[in-house]
């Protein structure tokens, strides 16, 4: 009989290197990272309608920066994390808590550099980005799961990639860039907290019993509904203070509507998994899709 086993010998090099790199990749979050890149590209687009062209040039070194700064922060507060993490089911797979990376400090060094060259390119940049960037990265790794980590330091590090990206072409900080901010600001509480709401005991065995976890789910999702109302209403506003056209205004309804009705049935249901629709729904498909539609009303019209 012929033996028709696989030697796949030769391929096992590069399946460990890939091994060993993957997880490096991983700690990063670059699901996240990604999400935050985008929307401060789009904000660089949006601030290129105050100087009347798009400059490539700028727009490149300001992703990048936002690239490689958020990407830093999410691996260091994943080390911030990784114990707490080891006792949550929903991420005890992510690399450090799975000692992919052991001893954990090993990873330290790749995201401390990958701020320090975000940093260095937001400053020539802009100070003010700089400045911004720091305290964004600051805040992002402070009183990680002890305290709620929606307010303040939730909200200045979410509005950094957005704040760096509109800054670096501006180079001012104006009334459209405050209202980009608090959408963001609205936003963050409604998708972190439905997260936390739809893996309630999960947090709870962790030992984290902040807001929402202390209240019951019937009346943590009171919360979200209120949340949603108040982002759609600072997405109407943007409208008007941004100048948008109609791509952004019919966007904004939609996603607006479509997550009031979302959060609404919370009401009724009472149900942690509809929870975890609301987080998923206000991911991507919301502040992805509204901030892109932001880009093209600028880029098209």
């Amino acid at each position: 009989m012929v033996n028709c086993r696989i030697d796949d010998s030769k391929s096992a090099p590069g399946s460990k290197w890939a091994g060993r790199v993957i997880p490096y990749i991983r700690v990063l979050k670059p699901r996240e990272t990604v999400l935050l890149t985008f929307i401060g590209l789009c904000a660089s687009i949006v601030a290129s309608a105050g100087i009347g062209h798009l400059d490539a040039k700028l727009i490149s070194l300001a992703t990048l920066a936002i690239l490689l700064g958020s990407g830093g922060t999410n691996g260091l507060t994943n080390y911030i994390d990784r114990d707490l993490d080891a006792k949550m089911e929903r991420v005890r797979h992510r690399p450090l808590p799975a000692k992919q990376i052991n001893p954990p400090q090993k990873m330290l060094p790749w995201a401390i550099s990958l701020v320090i060259a975000g940093s260095i390119i937001a400053y020539f940049l802009d100070w003010k980005c700089f400045l911004f960037g720091v305290v964004g990265v600051i805040v992002a790794v402070t009183f990680r799961k002890k305290v709620t980590c929606v307010f303040p330091q939730g909200a200045l590090a979410g509005c950094s990639p957005v704040f760096i990206g509109y800054v670096a072409i501006s180079k001012s900080v104006d009334l459209t860039l405050l209202f980009l901010c608090l959408l963001i600001t609205i936003w963050i509480p409604l998708h972190v907290w439905s997260l936390m709401i739809s893996h309630r005991d999960d947090y709870r065995q962790a030992g984290i019993k902040y807001f929402p976890i202390s209240l019951e789910v019937k009346d943590s999702v009171k919360v979200l509904p209120i949340l949603a109302l108040l982002l759609f209403a600072s997405s109407i506003a943007l409208y008007y203070e941004g100048h948008f056209d109609l791509i952004y205004l019919i966007t904004a309804c939609i996603m607006g509507i479509l997550t009031i009705v979302s959060t609404s049935r919370l009401i009724y249901k009472k149900l942690s998994s509809e929870s975890w629709k609301v987080y998923k729904l206000t991911a991507f498909p919301y502040l992805g899709i509204l901030f892109l539609a932001m880009a093209l009303d600028v880029w098209l019209l």
